[in-house]
């Protein structure tokens, strides 16, 4: 079910992993953003679409983790775009004959058979250092970022004061490291950009969890970077999204933490550094 959260604005919101597809209405069509996850959820949204009379002109990836890069034939054939990086990264793993089978098995269980992987990753890179989407809706900036995953973005819809954060800024899930060699840092670095970009910013859309408004922006940019700042030190951290305190049916991002908590152990361990 489609549920508008601004002005232009819709979220459909998948079940397992509270995945946030959003859809930025335009001109001639809608624009979807990480739309997921599984064939029933994903058959829904376009039904929903047409039912509206919003046809599918565009796409974009905030980043090439799966449950992002996905699309179903029934959303059409719109250029889906993502950054170059972003683009780069899927390009090598479709690259491989036996991609499919390695992609299905990492994915969860529960859903692993539901899961439409046939279009999955066929991402159109925008030249590096663009800013903006290309297409005949609102404007939409892209800030770039090397948190989480190679290729990361958000997106800044100005005109109506929403920031789609990708897998960042989440109630749900800690702030989860690339597997970087400044990992921390490189987070950091994330969230400042998240930040700088936040003046005017009413409405925050995680890729997982729940959007998030007023205050609540700059919460949770404070949040996930007291966590992450944890991490670094060595620190337990006191977080709402771990411990005793996790929303049931999330208690495995406890196990998240502890190992992303001896990764950084072990690099200090081994004389690097943390970030």
């Amino acid at each position: 079910m489609l549920q508008q959260v601004a002005d232009g604005v819709l979220v459909h919101r998948s079940e397992l992993l509270q995945n946030n597809t959003v859809v930025v209405q335009g001109t001639d069509g809608v624009l979807l953003v990480d739309p997921g996850i599984t064939d029933a959820e994903l058959t829904c949204l376009a039904n929903d679409l047409r039912k509206h009379g919003w046809p599918v002109t565009a796409g974009f990836a905030t980043h090439p983790d799966w449950d992002h890069a996905l699309w179903h034939t029934d959303l059409g054939e719109a250029p889906r775009y993502g950054t170059a990086r972003c683009a780069r990264f899927l390009d090598d793993l479709l690259s491989h004959p036996d991609w499919k089978p390695r992609l299905a098995a990492g994915l969860p269980p529960e859903i692993a058979e539901e899961t439409p992987l046939d279009l999955f990753g066929r991402i159109t890179p925008l030249p590096t250092g663009t800013t903006r989407i290309p297409w005949s809706g609102p404007e939409l900036r892209i800030i770039e970022h090397p948190a989480h995953a190679p290729g990361h973005a958000a997106l800044l819809l100005e005109q109506s004061g929403v920031l789609v954060a990708g897998d960042m800024l989440s109630d749900v899930l800690i702030p989860m490291l690339d597997d970087s060699a400044t990992p921390i840092e490189d987070y950091l670095i994330g969230l400042r950009r998240l930040e700088d970009a936040a003046d005017g910013v009413d409405v925050v859309i995680p890729g997982h969890g729940s959007v998030g408004s007023g205050d609540e922006v700059r919460t949770r940019i404070d949040q996930d970077r007291a966590y992450v700042h944890a991490l670094r030190d060595g620190h337990t951290p006191k977080d709402p999204r771990l411990g005793a305190s996790a929303r049931p049916g999330w208690e495995w991002v406890n196990d998240i933490h502890e190992g992303q908590a001896e990764s950084v152990a072990r690099r200090k361990g081994a004389g690097g550094t943390s970030g």
